[in-house]
Formats: C-alpha cells, structure tokens, sequence
C-alpha cells in the first residue's frame, strides 16, 4: 500500500492548492472574457454589486450571469472527473468514463421524450435524471452479485454496455421522429451544452457528498487498484467499497447530464491527466481530478461561448476536440518503453 512520509505530504498539499489557485484563476477568467469584456480594474467594483444582488451595471451584470455558468461548468466538470475515477477504481480499467455503464444513455432517454413533447425545462431535468435512476436501479439489479463479489467486473461492465445500447436506440428513433422545430434543441442536449443551465444547490451537496466518500476511502482504493486479487485478505470490505463507488459514481453522472447533458472526455481524460502527472495515489488523484475537472470545463465552455462570438458552440464539441487529441498523446506516452 502507498504510504506518505512529510515530504510527499508536503508535496501533495501543495499540488492541491495549486490547482485550487488555477481553479480560482479560470473563474475569473470567465467572468472577464466574452464578446464584451469586463477591464480587470473594473472586476472588484462589478463583483461587489453582483454578490450584493444589484447588477446596476453592465459589467456587473455580465459578470453575475458569466460567473453563474462558470460555477455550473465547475461542479459539472468536477463531478464527471470524479466519477471517472470512480468508476476507473470500481471497474479495474483505465479506460472507463462516468458515461460507460449507460447512465448517462438512461438520462438522454428520459431528457429527450421531455424535450419531444415540449415539456418544461425543470421537467427535462426530472425526466433526465428520472432515466439515470432507472438505468442505475435496473443495472444495479441485474449485476448486484457482481457488486458483492470479490473478482472482476466484466459482468457488470457488459451488462451496461448492453443496456446503453438499448437506451441509444431509443434515442435515435426519438431524433428520428422529432419535428424539426426541436430537433437543434434535443441535439445540443445531447452533445452537451451549458448556455441556461442553472445553477442549482443539489449538484453541489452531490458532489460534496461523494467527494468526502472518496477521499476517507482512498487507502482502501489504492488496495484495491495494486492488490485486487488480495485485497479482502489485506482487510478491504470489497463487496461494500464497490457498492459504494458504484452509487456514488452513479449519483456524480446523473447529476452532471441533469445539469448540462452529455459532455463527453472530461471523465476519462482529467483522471488520466492527473494519474499521468501525480501518480496513482487516490489521496492524491481523488482531490487534484475533482479540481482539475472543474477547472478544464470552465475553461472549456469559455472558449466554447469566445471562440465564434457571438455565436455560442456546445461545450461537449470543444470538450471532445481538445480531449481526443490529449487522450491520444497520453496514450502513446504509456506505450512508450
């Protein structure tokens, strides 16, 4: 098991509030640049007048309405981080992401039947995250003996590879049959999109939550991860650390799709990033990916809403354009002897 001494405890703080620091610097980032920027000599002033509720200004009012899509790109982008973590622990495989057992599949079903019959906007979000919760308690269901085992988790994974496959089947007959009238807005839901997502309480305390799950089980994950064959006998309650990572990253996935759609990469390329830069220890990597996460969207979505202002491009576009190549350079880097 991986042990910290002073010096790599040393180190590991200070790797965590410099990416808290680069966190910070992004949203700042988005509140300043747009297709109007906000001057960095005005920023304390409009600041000021945001957090007191009277946007009496135009910087202040741009800055309450940029700093609020900002902090949604945050908790999503960290939420999906920490999920492909999650998910990369309880699965055994480094190639996992939040989307690969079909919540997210679940959550595009239920968003776009909503979407279909024009329903409102805090009932797509219901509907979305009422289709993540199926697709987990059926999933959870038909792979519950794997979820208690002590071996690998190939039943569990193809099982949600099935049922995702189903679920996009029923999206693509939905796209298929939808008026083109909705046909652009169920697309950008589904490629994943932030312009008029709000800014909600539950994502957070969601993200919190599992948050502080992984970060007192994180010896038990390095266990697992370095001596899964063995980590019952090293004292590992197996069984209930995977039922464990499999509810929370369920409930980080659902909560992300509900909040901005499917936006793709960002839980597979973020936890590989930060394994690739920090090492594999999850006291490290669960904290760095959640910042590291949040701090990627955010600068993603900015330059999503920048690149072609005033034109807004879906985040999941730019997300998927920067992720591929990275992910195909972090790859070559591992296979290189």
């Amino acid at each position: 098991m991986l042990s910290f001494d002073s010096r790599s405890r040393h180190r590991a703080v200070a790797m965590v509030a410099a990416l808290f620091t680069i966190a910070c610097a992004s949203l700042v980032l988005a509140g300043t640049i747009g297709s109007v920027a906000i001057p960095l000599a005005d920023l304390p002033a409009a600041l000021f007048d945001a957090l007191r509720g009277q946007g009496t200004t135009l910087a202040a009012t741009l800055l309450e309405l940029r700093l609020t899509r900002a902090l949604v790109a945050f908790v999503t982008g960290a939420a999906l981080a920490l999920a492909g973590v999650l998910m990369q622990a309880l699965l055994r495989n480094p190639l996992a992401d939040p989307y690969v057992l079909g919540i997210s599949a679940g959550a595009s079903v239920g968003a776009l039947a909503a979407l279909l019959f024009m329903w409102a906007a805090w009932i797509v979000d219901g509907a979305a995250f009422a289709g993540a919760a199926a697709i987990s308690l059926l999933l959870y269901w038909l792979a519950r003996r794997e979820l208690r085992a002590d071996g690998g988790a190939t039943s569990l994974l193809l099982t949600g590879v099935i049922l995702s496959s189903g679920c996009m089947a029923l999206v693509t007959l939905m796209l298929s049959v939808a008026p083109e009238g909705r046909l652009r807005g169920m697309i950008f839901w589904m490629i994943g999109d932030l312009s008029g997502a709000p800014l909600r309480v539950l994502p957070w305390v969601v993200l919190g939550v599992t948050l502080l799950y992984a970060a007192r089980n994180a010896r038990a994950l390095n266990v697992i991860a370095m001596h899964a064959d063995g980590a019952a006998s090293l004292g590992v309650q197996v069984g209930a650390l995977r039922k464990g990572l499999y509810v929370c990253s369920g409930l980080l996935t659902a909560s992300a799709v509900t909040t901005a759609g499917s936006i793709g990469f960002v839980g597979l390329i973020v936890p590989h990033a930060c394994r690739f830069a920090l090492g594999p220890d999850h006291r490290l990597l669960v904290p760095a990916a959640t910042l590291a996460g949040g701090t990627f969207l955010v600068l993603a979505d900015t330059l999503a809403r920048t690149i072609a202002a005033p034109q807004q491009l879906p985040v999941g576009v730019v997300t998927a354009l920067l992720g591929a190549p990275v992910f195909l350079f972090q790859l070559h880097q591992l296979r290189r002897p």
